[in-house]
C-alpha cells in the first residue's frame, strides 16, 4: 500500500482508540486506515506484577462502551470505589465516594498491557492496515495530505495524517510546530506494591511537603504507586533497597493499607507540563502526549487524550468533507478547547497547590479540603473533574 485515507502514526493506546473509534464508519466509507508502530504487538496478554497500569476515569469508561470494548477490559479493571484525597501531617481530608456519586465506580485502574491486547484484538483487519515494525522519520507536506517517509525505506502517502507517538519521535519538531514546556523539577517514581490489608478499590491522594503521592488499586491486591518528588531526592529512591525504601514509604504514607510488604521495579520519569502551540494543520492533527502532557498525580492525562481522540472521530464523522479538511479539524479542535483548558489548568493549579509547603499555602488548602466536605455542590464538581465529567457530554 502507497496510499492511504488515514495515517495514524503511533499505535500505543490513543492511536489504537482512534482507529476503533473511526473502523466502523471507515469500513461504510471504503476508507483505508494506516495504523504505523515500531513495535510489533503481542499476540496475547502476559501478566506481570510490574506492569505499568492508567488511571481510567468513568468518562473514559463511557468511551470504551460506545467502542464496544470495555466488557472485556474491565475483566481486569480494577474499580476506583473511593478516592481518600490528605495532606500529611495537616488535619485537612476528602473522601470522594462512588455511590455518593451514583455510579458503580469512579475510575478504574487497568494494565497498559491489557488496555492495548483488548484494543488490538477489537481491530478489524479488513480496515486497520497494520505498518509494522516501522518508524516515519520524515513527512513532506503535499497539496491533499502528507508524505510519510517510513524506516523500511518506504513511503506512504495519507489524505490526513495524525500524530499520536507521544512527542518523543522528533516529527513534531520536524514540523516546527512549537511546544510550550513548564518543567516542575520533579520526577515521578513509579511502581508497583502489595499491603498486607486488603485495598477495597480505595485510592489515595497523598500531598506531603516533598511532593504529591498516589496509590491506585490494582488486581491481585496490588497497587501502583505515583511518588512526586525532587529530581535527585527520587533518583535517590530509586536506588534505596526494597527494605529502606519500603520503610520511608511507609512513614510518608502511613498504614491506611497495613504492612507494605513488596515492591517491584521503580522507573522514573520526569515531570512537565507541555502543550504544542499548533494540533491541527490542513490534513494533520496532533493526539495524545504529543498534543499535551500533563503531571500524573491528578490521573487525568490519558483521560484528557481520549476525550480528544473521541471528539477527532466525532469531526471526521459527522463532516462531509473530505478527510483532511481543515474547517473540519478546526471545529474539532475548538470542540475542546474548553475541555483542554480546564483539564490542564485543574492539573496544574493541583500540582502547584500541594507542592508548596508555606505556611499560608498550607493552611488554605487544608481549609479547601475541608470545605469539600462541608459543601457538597464544591465536593461533586472536584469529582466530576475526577470522574471526566467536567466539561463536554459525549454522545
Amino acid at each position: 500500500m502507497t496510499r492511504c485515507d488515514l495515517a495514524i502514526i503511533g499505535g500505543g493506546l490513543v492511536g489504537a482508540s482512534l482507529a476503533l473509534a473511526l473502523q466502523g464508519e471507515a469500513r461504510a466509507r471504503g476508507w483505508t486506515i494506516a495504523l504505523i508502530e515500531p513495535f510489533v504487538p503481542g499476540e496475547g496478554y502476559q501478566p506481570s506484577y510490574d506492569a505499568r497500569s492508567t488511571a481510567l476515569s468513568y468518562g473514559s469508561r463511557q468511551i470504551y462502551e460506545r467502542l464496544g470494548v470495555w466488557e472485556k477490559i474491565a475483566e481486569r479493571a480494577e474499580p476506583i470505589r473511593q478516592i481518600h484525597v490528605s495532606d500529611r501531617g495537616r488535619f485537612g481530608a476528602t473522601r470522594l465516594r462512588a455511590e455518593d456519586e451514583g455510579v458503580p465506580a469512579l475510575g478504574y485502574v487497568a494494565e497498559n498491557a491489557w488496555l492495548g491486547h483488548c484494543l488490538w484484538q477489537a481491530m478489524d483487519h479488513q480496515v486497520i492496515h497494520w505498518r509494522c515494525p516501522a518508524e516515519v522519520q520524515g513527512m513532506q507536506a503535499l497539496g491533499d495530505g502528507y508524505r510519510l517517509l517510513l524506516s523500511d525505506e518506504g513511503s506512504l502517502d495519507c489524505s490526513l495524517a495524525v500524530l499520536a507517538d507521544g512527542g518523543r519521535s522528533g516529527l513534531r519538531e520536524q514540523l516546527g510546530i512549537h511546544v510550550h514546556n513548564v518543567a516542575y523539577r520533579q520526577s515521578a517514581l513509579i511502581a508497583n506494591l502489595t499491603p498486607s490489608e486488603p485495598h477495597r478499590g480505595q485510592a489515595f491522594e497523598r500531598f506531603t511537603p516533598d511532593g504529591p503521592m498516589a496509590l491506585l488499586p490494582l488486581a491481585d491486591n496490588r497497587c501502583a504507586l505515583v511518588w512526586s518528588r525532587a529530581s535527585a531526592d527520587a533518583q535517590r529512591l530509586a536506588t534505596l533497597d526494597e527494605g529502606a525504601f519500603l520503610a520511608e514509604l511507609q512513614e510518608t504514607f502511613g498504614y491506611r493499607l497495613g504492612t507494605l510488604r513488596q515492591v517491584g521495579v521503580r522507573h522514573l520519569y520526569p515531570l512537565s507540563l507541555s502543550e504544542a502551540q499548533e494540533q491541527v494543520r490542513p490534513h494533520l492533527v496532533l493526539l495524545g502526549n504529543a498534543a499535551h502532557t500533563l503531571h500524573p498525580i491528578a490521573g487525568q492525562g490519558y483521560n484528557l487524550s481520549l476525550r480528544d481522540t473521541w471528539a477527532l472521530a466525532e469531526a471526521l464523522l459527522e463532516s462531509a468533507a473530505p478527510l483532511g479538511d481543515f474547517a473540519t479539524l478546526q471545529r474539532f479542535q475548538r470542540m475542546q478547547t474548553l475541555d483542554q483548558q480546564l483539564t490542564v489548568g485543574f492539573s496544574d493549579r493541583v500540582t502547584r497547590l500541594f507542592s508548596n509547603d508555606t505556611t499560608l499555602l498550607a493552611a488554605g488548602r487544608n481549609l479547601g479540603l475541608l470545605g469539600l466536605d462541608l459543601l457538597p455542590p464544591a465536593k461533586r464538581w472536584f469529582a466530576r473533574q475526577a470522574m471526566g465529567l467536567g466539561t463536554r457530554l459525549h454522545r
